[in-house]
C-alpha cells in the first residue's frame, strides 16, 4: 500500500467530458488528477457531431481553430434506389451565421481527433491522463472521497475532495454509487466501424437499403481522415464479423455491388442501443458526467455534445465551492443539467424512429442553442420579464465597438473563466463594486464598449439602465434594473463573488 496523497478532485475517464472537466479546472488553478482504465487513447469516431453550442465552448475553451482544422463540414446525404440511380440531399438545413448566433452548421470531426485536440490544450496547462489507472474501490466520508486506484498491479490510496464519474456507460462510479440507470433498450442492434476503402466517392454520406432495417447501411467520409465510418443495424443476436473480410461482404450484400472494397479496420464495434438516466447525478462529494449519467442514441450527433455541456457547467461549480462559495451552489449542476440530457434522449430517440423512414435529416432542434436553465435556482429577473429573452437563457454573442474604435465581439468578452456584467446605458459604472472573478463592461456614455449597431440591444431585448450578468458557462444569471442591485449584490454573494475588501 502506497502513501495516500491528495487532491481537490480526481476525474474518473479521460473521454471527452472528463478532459472538458479537466481543462476548465485547470485554467481555474484547481489542483486535480485525471485517470483512465484504458491503456491507451479511444481511437474510434463514435461521436463525430460537433453542434453550434459546443463550438461556442470550444471557443471559450481556446480551441475551436483547431477543432476545425482537424475536421469538416457535413457532406450531402445520398440516397441509392434499388435500381443503382440515386438523388442528393442535404443533411441539415443552411442557415447563415448571425450576431447573435455566429456558429449555425455542425462539424465533423471524428472523435479520436476531438479528443486529441481536447488533450493537446491540456497539456498546454502541464496536465495529461494518467492511463492505464484504474478506479478499483471508493469511500465517502466526512468532506471527501478515497479512492482506490490500481496500475500495473499497485494500488495507491487517494483523498480527493471531489470525485467526478466519467466513465462511460458501464460507469464503475455509478454502480459504486448504487445510482439507478433505468431507461430503456430501443431494440436496435448495429455496428459502426472506421475503415479505409475504394468504390465510394468522398463528396457523399452514402446510403442503401432505404427503409429496410434488414439490409440498411451508411458509408460515410470521416472528415480530417482517409477513412469512411459504416453504420448499419444488425440481427439482435448473433456474432459479427468484424474484420476486413467480413465487413466487405456485409457491405457487398446490402448495397448489391462489387466494387466497393474494404482494405483495412482501424476500429469497429457492435452495440446495443439503448436511451438511459441515471435517477441522481450526486451522491454526496461524488459527481456523474457525461455517458456515466445519460446514454444516447447516436442519431442526432447528442451524446458528446451532452457530456461535454455537463462538464462545462459543473467545472465552474466545483472551482467556486472550492474557493469559498455556499456548496449548495453545487446543488444546481443536476438541477439544470438532468432535465436536459431527458429532452436530448427523447430527441435522439424520436430522430432514430424518423432516420429509419425518413433518412438523415436534423433541424435546429439538434444545435443545443436553445438549451435553457429558465427554472433554475440560478436565475434572477428584476422585474420579471416577458418577450424571448430571459435568464437561464444562452447568452447570445454580438458585434460592438470598443471605445478605442475596434470591433469587439461579446463573446470575446466573455472568453475565460470569469463571470461578466454589462451594464446597458446605465447611469453609475460603480454602483455594483468591482471583485475578484468578474469582468465588468457598460454601454453607452463613457462606456468601454459601444453598442454601434444595436445587436446588443435586439438580442437581449433590455431597457435603459439594466444590468446583465453572464455566467462563466455563457448563460445568463440575472437581468436586473439599475434600481435593485441591492438584489445583484446578493446574488453575488450567494454564487461565490463577494464584493472586495479594501486591502491597506
Amino acid at each position: 500500500m502506497t502513501e495516500q496523497l491528495s487532491t481537490d478532485v480526481l476525474i474518473c475517464g479521460a473521454g471527452a467530458a472528463g478532459l472538458t472537466l479537466a481543462i476548465d479546472l485547470a485554467r481555474r488553478g484547481v489542483s486535480f488528477r485525471l485517470v483512465e482504465k484504458m491503456n491507451e487513447p479511444f481511437r474510434g469516431s463514435r461521436g463525430k457531431g460537433i453542434q453550434p453550442r459546443t463550438q461556442e465552448i470550444f471557443k471559450d475553451l481556446g480551441i475551436l481553430d483547431r477543432i476545425v482544422a482537424a475536421g469538416g463540414d457535413y457532406p450531402k446525404e445520398r440516397l441509392y434506389r434499388g435500381d443503382g440511380s440515386y438523388v442528393d440531399s442535404r443533411i441539415t438545413e443552411h442557415v447563415d451565421p448571425t450576431p447573435s448566433e455566429p456558429f449555425q452548421q455542425p462539424l465533423m470531426v471524428p472523435q479520436f481527433l476531438t479528443e486529441a485536440v481536447l488533450r493537446e490544450r491540456l497539456a498546454e496547462f502541464g496536465y495529461s491522463p494518467e492511463y492505464g489507472t484504474e478506479l478499483i474501490g471508493l469511500e465517502q466520508e466526512g468532506d471527501g472521497v478515497t479512492a482506490s486506484l490500481q496500475r500495473r498491479g499497485v494500488t495507491e490510496h487517494l483523498r480527493a475532495r471531489w470525485l467526478v464519474g466519467a466513465d462511460g456507460g458501464r460507469s464503475f462510479v455509478r454502480h459504486a454509487l448504487q445510482v439507478g440507470f433505468p431507461g430503456k433498450t430501443l431494440g436496435v442492434r448495429a455496428i459502426v466501424a472506421d475503415v479505409t476503402l475504394t468504390g465510394l466517392s468522398r463528396d457523399a454520406w452514402h446510403r442503401f437499403g432505404d427503409g429496410d432495417m434488414s439490409r440498411q447501411i451508411f458509408l460515410c467520409p470521416l472528415a480530417g481522415t482517409d477513412m469512411f465510418q459504416i453504420q448499419g443495424p444488425i440481427p439482435m443476436e448473433g456474432d459479427i464479423d468484424l474484420s476486413a473480410a467480413g465487413l466487405g461482404q456485409l457491405v457487398a450484400e446490402r448495397t448489391g455491388r462489387d466494387d466497393i472494397h474494404i482494405h483495412d479496420v482501424s476500429w469497429a464495434s457492435a452495440y446495443t442501443m439503448n436511451a438511459r438516466l441515471a435517477d441522481q447525478y450526486r451522491v454526496g462529494q461524488v459527481l456523474l458526467i457525461g455517458d456515466a449519467a445519460h446514454i444516447h442514441p447516436p442519431t442526432g450527433g447528442q451524446g458528446l455534445n451532452t457530456s461535454v455541456q455537463d462538464a462545462y457547467n459543473l467545472g465552474w461549480k466545483i472551482a467556486a465551492v472550492i474557493d469559498g462559495a455556499p456548496e449548495v451552489l453545487l446543488h444546481s449542476y443536476e438541477e439544470e443539467r438532468r432535465p436536459i440530457a431527458a429532452e436530448m434522449l427523447g430527441l435522439a430517440t424520436r430522430l432514430l424512429h424518423a432516420q429509419h423512414r425518413d433518412g438523415i435529416r436534423r433541424g435546429r432542434e439538434v444545435k443545443q442553442l436553445d438549451i435553457a436553465y429558465s427554472g433554475s435556482s440560478l436565475t434572477l429577473e428584476v422585474p420579471a420579464r416577458t418577450g424571448e429573452l430571459f435568464a437561464g437563457d444562452r447568452a447570445p454573442d454580438a458585434l460592438l465597438l470598443g471605445a478605442s474604435g475596434q470591433p469587439r465581439y461579446l463573446f470575446d468578452l466573455l472568453q475565460g473563466p470569469h463571470w461578466t456584467l454589462i451594464g446597458y446605458q446605465v447611469a453609475h459604472r460603480d454602483s455594483v463594486p468591482p471583485r475578484k472573478g468578474l469582468h465588468i463592461h457598460t454601454m453607452g456614455t463613457r462606456g468601454d464598449v459601444i453598442d454601434e449597431h444595436g445587436h446588443f440591444r435586439e438580442a437581449y431585448d433590455v431597457e435603459e439602465g439594466s444590468w446583465v450578468l453572464i455566467r462563466p458557462d455563457g448563460y445568463i444569471g440575472a437581468i436586473v434594473e439599475e434600481a435593485s442591485t441591492e438584489l445583484l449584490e446578493d446574488y453575488l454573494t450567494r454564487a461565490g463573488l463577494p464584493a472586495t475588501s479594501a486591502k491597506h
